[in-house]
């Protein structure tokens, strides 16, 4: 299952602005948070808010996962402006991932109050942006997912241990 672009990033966004600072999934440092919120259909991994870290996720089996690399929103020019510097790099298993560029859709963010990841709370429309991965479901076991991004003096790493169970029959 592929996410249009605009699902993806209101989805995602919605995902990450769910939570306050002691549970939000970008801001953990160990991937405790990391089940917090998940979709049925889909499995959200996140950045960080600058910086590294090293998580570890248990992850059901049978979801496809979707991350950013390196991501922002706002207005349409906000856009422009941090896609014209970011570049970013993904390893699943030791392989080569090329991320996506989305350039630009109009996405609704729904966020709860306390996030530390919008700003601001309740249900509001911008243009969302960034270089992004949506992998197909992962085979059971263990996998390690490497994720670098950058966009001018703004970096994020996460190294992701993930533990894919195996899909009950």
């Amino acid at each position: 299952m592929r996410l249009s672009s605009a699902e993806l990033q209101g989805r995602w966004w919605t995902w990450a602005a769910s939570e306050p600072e002691a549970t939000n999934p970008v801001a953990d440092r160990d991937g405790s948070a990391c089940g917090r919120n998940q979709a049925h259909d889909v499995w959200f991994l996140a950045g960080t808010f600058g910086g590294r870290v090293e998580r570890a996720c248990e992850v059901p089996g049978g979801r496809p996962i979707a991350a950013p690399v390196v991501n922002t929103f706002g207005d349409p020019q906000d856009c422009a402006a941090f896609l014209s510097g970011a570049q970013g790099t993904v390893l699943l298993d030791g392989k080569v991932v090329e991320p996506e560029t989305h350039r630009g859709a109009p996405i609704t963010v729904e966020a709860a109050q306390g996030n530390p990841v919008t700003g601001e709370e309740g249900r509001f429309e911008v243009t969302g942006c960034g270089l992004w991965v949506q992998l197909p479901s992962l085979a059971p076991g263990k996998h390690s997912l490497r994720i670098r991004g950058r966009s001018g003096a703004f970096s994020t790493g996460v190294d992701y241990v993930l533990t894919v169970a195996a899909t009950a029959v």
